[in-house]
């Protein structure tokens, strides 16, 4: 379980970009969702140990993370998709999932497993550098594959899945995290698709850096209505 205890964040400029979330992610599938500069991405690197909040307390399983690293807390079970994910060159996309997964001598089919499950073709991939040969979506996709291949996951943060992704290999991922959920492993996806706010469990409304509504679709879909309409 995550706790974000009355999480505040301020750039260098002494901008306020959040301000007093507190939230509790449990064994569910939650969307954040809500108006573009409203504090969402902020607050998945908050999450990940990208950035350090300015004021507030992460907790994961009852332990305090606000100080760890982002490398200490990947080794804790968060794991995160960056909106644009990061190239690699001189490492294979075999290289990169042996490694999520922790283990350096998985076998070319354990490898294309993870790609097949986020509808690539793995005899056309396995062997390719992480580089930019590669496009954004093909990147993301391999990016959600090493996600996968983690086993000790216990919180995986999506920071929108969907920029980048042909509708096609989009139904795919909205499979993949169906599984996952199922798995019940915690998953918390940032996104505007109307798609993932239907089957996540809950959806929670930022904007303007604090949290406005938190609740089933049902719930929370009229107000984000209203907010978007004022901005």
């Amino acid at each position: 379980m995550l706790e974000l205890q009355h999480i505040s964040y301020e750039t260098e400029e002494n901008r306020e970009i959040l301000h007093d979330i507190s939230l509790t992610i449990q064994d569910r599938f939650v969307a954040i969702t809500g108006p573009n500069g409203g504090g969402k991405s902020t607050l998945a690197k908050i999450i990940a140990g990208i950035y350090t909040p300015t004021s507030g307390r992460i907790l994961l399983d009852g332990e305090d993370i606000t100080a760890l690293s982002i490398t200490e807390r990947a080794r804790r079970g968060i794991s995160y998709a960056f909106q644009q994910p990061v190239r690699f060159k001189g490492i294979t996309v075999k290289d990169l999932i042996c490694l999520a997964a922790g283990d350096p001598k998985l076998s070319t089919s354990g490898v294309c497993k993870y790609l097949s499950e986020v509808g690539l073709c793995a005899v056309d991939y396995v062997n390719r550098e992480v580089d930019a040969s590669l496009s954004g979506g093909e990147l993301k996709r391999i990016e959600i594959a090493t996600i996968i291949a983690r086993q000790t996951t216990k919180l995986a943060v999506f920071d929108e899945p969907e920029a980048g992704i042909d509708l096609w290999s989009f139904q795919k991922l909205i499979k993949v995290f169906e599984k996952m959920h199922a798995k019940q492993q915690s998953i918390m996806i940032i996104s505007h698709q109307e798609r993932i706010l239907n089957i996540a469990d809950e959806i929670v409304l930022i904007a303007d850096g604090s949290i406005k509504k938190v609740g089933s679709r049902a719930e929370v879909l009229p107000e984000l209505m209203d907010v978007a309409g004022s901005c």
